[in-house]
């Protein structure tokens, strides 16, 4: 059915809209007029990764960046609470599709230094999402990453429902979370009184969990298609009396996926919309990209369904305007819009600044904790392309702490290698004090230790699989390490490295050929050779689908987080000096030639 021109009037026509909302984006209420009955308004958040306030834990100052963008719910929650006032709070509905608990200093101390499940504390984003009332939040793939009981215990401190229909007990197609709510709506409509409406909104998570958490999800849970998921449950929801299905989806929307396999599609939500009849508009995430608007054609039905995706950390909010025709009893969608809201136009509401500021105030004494002295300022700006010191601070104390796990091991004698990816090129260790923030910058995941065995054939497989990082270098002139580097987009913590080993990558050469060497102690290494290797638990369970490494036999699982080994290990030495710790082991070069100056 052909859709009629998208509405943004309001059922006060001749309103003044606040002044933040059309500086972030909001058009004014004579930009279109459409007749209709009602209009709801249903705004979506995603991606928080644990961003309450507008602060940078790393730097210890308030978040900014090149393009000037605000983070933080509580920056989100002024827009939030403007609108709902625009709108009416009978008529709008507030959503979060995802990846909400992880990613922070802030969520990282209570989820491992005072982690919740012990202290009962709750949660700062159950906290700030409890005080906004959202009406339903979608489980993203990195709730999982401190495990179940962790995830049990936000859930419970959380009044919104935590929806995703596709992670089922493991064996059976039995939802372990709620699968879908029903909102019933008394809305304001254009003629006097209310009528009632019924929403129904579909969480759908994201496959990979069963990837990258394995160790917590293994046994325990399955994920399940998106596409056959939403198929079972969108005929469920209409016939419990929703009027208006939206899906909130833990998914980015290309149809690719990042991991190799039988798993189902990573990022399936246009593949929602395109083979799912009945749905009205889609809310997605887990790509971190802003998508204001996309429309995309039911191919059974004809209809097009919206989609909206409002970036990551509270940088945008999603509204998504749904105009409303009550005729013979039923509700109907006239036209749909959306866009995104530029969060950096308000002020943080004071009531969500004033809910975790203690919490807040907690982590930024913590993090900023001196626990060692540097000798010399270590970067990580150069990290991707050259052999650095400070990433081989990472190698130093994962090799030691296996090393140490397989002594009086039947594994023993093996040679200890070292894997680690450049995290963030703007990491740094200060010449003088060393900060838990400095240690947290440089590893910004909640990452564990796990020692597995490769043999040296695998190895050569594994680092011919990390080269495809960089761009074939061109024959001859200076060579700009922006033009090699994120090849087809693989991101920096693709960039896998290995300590313990001698290799030269040769960037003239097409990817698949450009190891040109790999010795250990002077000596060419053998395909039967066996290695133990320290990698972090995300890798060894597939997460970038590197070579061998998710079959590779286990040695060492006890899973001391690696981020806290690093602060151990700086707190113990006191002092951190490259010369303990830092040998240039790995180079890149163009026909032999070494493309970049080593750094001191």
């Amino acid at each position: 059915m052909p859709q009629e021109p998208a509405t943004r009037r309001t059922a006060q026509d001749d309103h003044t809209p606040d002044r933040a909302l059309a500086q972030a984006g909001w058009p004014t209420p004579a930009a279109t007029t459409l007749a209709r009955d009602a209009l709801i308004t249903v705004m979506g958040t995603s991606d928080l990764h644990g961003n309450c306030l507008n602060w940078d834990y790393y730097k210890d100052t308030p978040y900014t960046d090149t393009r000037a963008d605000h983070i933080g719910i509580a920056k989100a929650a002024a827009l939030i609470e403007r609108i709902r006032t625009e709108r009416g709070r009978g008529n709008t509905l507030l959503l979060d599709s995802g990846d909400t608990i992880q990613g922070t200093p802030l969520a990282t101390y209570y989820s491992v230094v005072e982690p919740i499940t012990e202290t009962g504390t709750t949660h700062p984003m159950a906290r700030a999402m409890n005080a906004l009332d959202y009406d339903a939040v979608t489980l993203g793939n990195h709730e999982f990453n401190y495990g179940l009981d962790h995830l049990h215990t936000w859930i419970s401190q959380m009044n919104a429902p935590a929806l995703a229909a596709n992670a089922v007990h493991h064996g059976t197609t039995d939802p372990a979370y709620p699968p879908y709510t029903l909102k019933r709506l008394k809305v304001t409509t254009t003629g006097p009184g209310t009528r009632p409406l019924t929403v129904g909104i579909l969480g759908l998570t994201n496959p990979g969990s069963a990837v990258w958490d394995r160790h917590h999800v293994q046994g325990r849970l399955d994920f399940l298609d998106l596409v056959t998921t939403a198929r079972r449950w969108v005929p469920r929801m209409r016939a419990d009396g929703a009027d208006i299905v939206i899906v909130s989806a833990h998914a980015g929307d290309n149809g690719t996926s990042s991991y190799r396999g039988d798993l189902p599609v990573e990022n399936a939500s246009a593949l929602v919309a395109r083979h799912v009849p009945g749905i009205d508009a889609i809310l997605f995430g887990h790509a971190h990209r802003e998508v204001p608007e996309r429309l995309v054609t039911n191919e059974q039905t004809g209809e097009q369904v919206l989609m909206t995706m409002p970036s990551y950390w509270g940088r945008r909010l999603s509204v998504i305007d749904l105009a409303l025709r009550h005729e013979h009893g039923r509700w109907r969608v006239l036209a749909k819009n959306a866009l995104t809201l530029n969060t950096n136009t308000v002020e943080e509401h004071p009531r969500i600044r004033a809910l975790v500021a203690d919490q807040h105030a907690t982590t930024v004494d913590y993090v900023n904790q001196v626990v060692a002295t540097v000798t010399t300022e270590l970067s990580a700006a150069t990290a991707c392309w050259t052999d650095t010191p400070i990433v081989d601070f990472v190698h130093r104390v994962q090799t030691d702490t296996l090393t140490a796990a397989l002594a009086h091991t039947p594994r023993a004698d093996l040679p200890v290698l070292s894997i680690a990816a450049p995290f963030n090129r703007s990491a740094a260790f200060p010449a003088g004090d060393l900060s838990i923030r400095d240690i947290a910058a440089l590893y910004l995941y909640d990452n564990t230790l796990i020692g597995s065995v490769l043999t040296g054939a695998q190895l050569r497989d594994y680092l011919e699989h990390s080269a495809r990082y960089y761009a074939q270098a061109p024959a001859t002139g200076p060579v700009d390490p922006a033009d090699l580097t994120n090849a087809e987009g693989t991101p920096d913590y693709n960039c896998d490295q290995i300590a313990g080993v001698d290799y030269t990558l040769d960037l003239a050469r097409p990817a698949g050929r450009r190891l040109t060497t790999l010795t250990l102690n002077g000596t060419e290494v053998t395909d039967d050779q066996r290695f133990a290797v320290a990698v972090n638990n995300h890798r060894q369970a597939g997460g970038g689908a590197f070579p061998h490494i998710a079959d590779a036999p286990v040695v060492h699982n006890a899973q001391p987080e690696i981020r806290q080994a690093l602060i151990d290990h700086a707190t113990r030495a006191r002092t951190i000096d490259p010369a303990d710790f830092h040998t240039v082991t790995w180079r890149l070069v163009r026909d032999g030639v070494p493309l970049f100056p080593e750094t001191p």
